[in-house]
């Protein structure tokens, strides 16, 4: 595994004074990071192997599937797993059988940050320019899959490249996606009706006095010419954390994907880690500048399939967050 080294210097304002007439300063400390590459192709392929179970809407068996799947590849990348089991009502008044799945990685480490996606899928393609196959689920390569896939592969990483002064936490939430659509879907107008899983999580944690220093969310991180903005409710909780996640993607050389632009509020999972939780947690989503929805054309619709997946979005993203935990690891973030 080709190995990314990240040479920092650090400035020490400390003058040592040997006598009256010959005062001297100790040169800059230079101290290299070893960061590992993030491997595009294989986030692709962890992509590809969700895709391939079928839309992952709760109470299917493309959903338990893909679940079982999930938890056997973290097990096999290291990770110590917690799944946590919920029943969860839905705005149609569906009781949804959902499973958080946690990847704990260095359990004992005091220091900690969060890592989290969503890996269900859209049950309706409210947007799809077919009317007739907008009651269809969507296969969801990029809302649900790229997420996850960028995950596993940081993941792998952490497993193969052992990661020393932190933990990790990657948080897999579960029915994200099962929100009322415009309108009602039919129904009455009802709040909260999104993010399900991460409103459970937020209020009933794996570990009762979890407190990472911070999280990040990914979501739709994986189609071509993706743009991250500032969005709102990250700003609002965790400027600090946005603001360095996003100058670490820049002097990595990802400066056209991550924009300083700041833009509205959007409901995500970090909306309830935050608002409930209350660990600052920023959204690594794409925003496009110009979209009727806010977010890419494919979205909530069946066009959300593998071939708008781009590997260099996967790595702009990937290689950004491996970055910041063996920044962080190292005391330099």
């Amino acid at each position: 595994m080709r190995i990314l080294r990240i040479t920092l210097y650090l400035l020490i304002a400390a003058c040592f004074v040997a006598c009256k007439n010959d005062p001297k300063t100790k040169k800059p400390e230079k101290i290299t990071i070893d960061v590992p590459t993030f491997n595009a192709d294989m986030a692709y392929r962890f992509i590809e192997k969700q895709v391939s179970f079928g839309p992952r809407v709760p109470n299917t068996p493309s959903h338990d599937s893909c679940a079982a799947w999930l938890v056997r590849e973290l097990h096999e990348l290291g990770a110590r797993v917690v799944i946590q089991h919920a029943d969860l009502k839905a705005y149609t008044g569906e009781i949804l059988k959902a499973q958080n799945i946690i990847a704990v990685y260095n359990p004992d480490a005091k220091r900690r940050v969060m890592l989290a996606a969503h890996w269900d899928t859209r049950h309706l393609a409210e947007w799809d320019a077919d009317p007739e196959r907008r009651m269809e689920p969507i296969l969801g390569a990029d809302d649900g899959g790229s997420g996850v896939g960028v995950l596993l592969e940081i993941a792998r990483n952490l497993d193969v490249h052992k990661i020393e002064n932190l933990g990790v936490d990657i948080v897999l939430f579960d029915a994200e996606d099962c929100g009322q659509p415009q309108g009602g879907g039919g129904f009455p107008e009802q709040k909260d009706t999104w993010c399900l899983g991460s409103q459970h999580w937020s209020k009933n944690k794996h570990e009762a006095n979890y407190r990472p220093m911070y999280g990040i969310l990914l979501d739709m991180v994986g189609s071509k010419n993706a743009r991250f903005s500032r969005e709102g409710v990250s700003m609002k909780y965790a400027s600090g954390i946005m603001n360095k996640v996003w100058t670490e993607g820049q002097n990595a050389g990802y400066s056209s994907y991550f924009d300083f632009a700041k833009t509205r509020e959007i409901i995500d999972d970090h909306l309830y880690v935050n608002k409930l939780a209350k660990i600052p947690m920023i959204d690594i989503v794409n925003r496009p500048v110009t979209s009727q929805t806010g977010f890419g054309k494919y979205w909530h619709t069946h066009d959300d399939q593998l071939d708008i997946i781009d590997k260099k979005t996967l790595t702009a993203v990937g290689q950004t967050v491996l970055n910041v935990l063996y920044k962080e690891s190292a005391g330099a973030f």
